[in-house]
């Protein structure tokens, strides 16, 4: 059974946590207040045990220089004796079907691991993003800047990143619980990292993309095996989007994975035509996620 925590389950939760990521009291007692919600937290019941759970938390990212909601998964845990038994999988999709519901078109996430990357490719994600070797933004000049003032330290923190594309956004709150985990850890340096992207709604993303190249004209069929409404048709020309789902050959066929590294950018310059002219190369990022 699957349901979302609440406060009485939330205590599981955080046990799962300790038990599968053995992070420091410290960290926990961040995270739990500044990011864990009842309400974006899917928990697994075998048994009436809590084996494995899941959570989505809200962020915005700006895509081809249109903000959008987008739901970052994090704390993907399974109890060990429970592993292998499909608790994840069934999580992963039953948070697909609530991003659906709450219209969030885009779920990014950090595998922690390199072979979680194939595990996730089986729901849907694709690699989008880069990890990096070089220290993006330096939280201890920031603080030593301005050490008693954290609003004028945001400004110059959301100044840097919001107007980046395909950039994961951070709000006051966020920057505040960053902060905090920086100094937690003595202000370690932050890279990029790698990560991963899931579409969930095609149709949303394309209209964003449309609207910003109306130049552009393309036509493909999409195979999601995972959300039935992205399989389909779809065509975008003169800044609109349609979709029909009648199986109908085209000449391009593209996966779930493919679109999402087309559309936002990852090493498109290194795709065949027609792909690499219509898909502009970005440089998509995603850091600063308390991981």
């Amino acid at each position: 059974m699957i349901t979302f925590a609440t406060d009485q389950t939330m205590s599981l939760v955080r046990k799962m946590w300790e038990i599968c990521f053995g992070d420091s009291d410290e960290y926990m007692e961040l995270y739990f207040r500044e990011k864990y919600r009842n309400e974006n937290t899917l928990v697994y019941f075998d048994d009436n045990q809590a084996v494995a759970s899941l959570q989505i938390l809200p962020y915005t990212f700006t895509f081809h220089q249109t903000e959008i909601p987008i739901a970052y998964f994090s704390g993907l845990c399974t109890l060990p004796e429970a592993r292998k038994k499909g608790f994840m999988a069934a999580l992963i999709r039953k948070a697909f079907e609530v991003l659906q519901q709450r219209q969030i078109p885009l779920a990014v996430l950090v595998p922690q691991e390199k072979w979680l990357l194939e595990f996730y490719e089986k729901f849907g994600f694709a690699q989008t993003f880069d990890a990096g070797n070089k220290e993006i933004f330096s939280l201890r000049q920031l603080w030593e800047k301005y050490p008693d003032n954290l609003p004028a330290a945001y400004r110059e923190f959301d100044n840097y990143f919001r107007v980046q594309d395909m950039t994961v956004q951070k709000t006051f709150d966020d920057f505040r619980a960053i902060m905090d985990e920086a100094r937690l850890f003595d202000f370690p340096p932050k890279t990029n990292l790698t990560g991963m992207s899931r579409i969930i709604d095609v149709e949303k993303l394309l209209t964003v993309f449309a609207r910003r190249y109306p130049e552009k004209t393309f036509s493909f069929s999409l195979s999601d095996a995972e959300i039935p409404k992205n399989r389909a048709n779809f065509s975008f020309r003169n800044g609109l989007v349609e979709s029909d789902h009648n199986n109908q050959t085209t000449e391009h066929s593209l996966d779930i994975r493919q679109l999402s590294q087309l559309l936002l950018g990852y090493h498109t310059s290194q795709t065949e035509e027609p792909f690499r002219s219509l898909f502009p190369e970005k440089a998509p990022q995603i850091n600063f996620m308390l991981e």
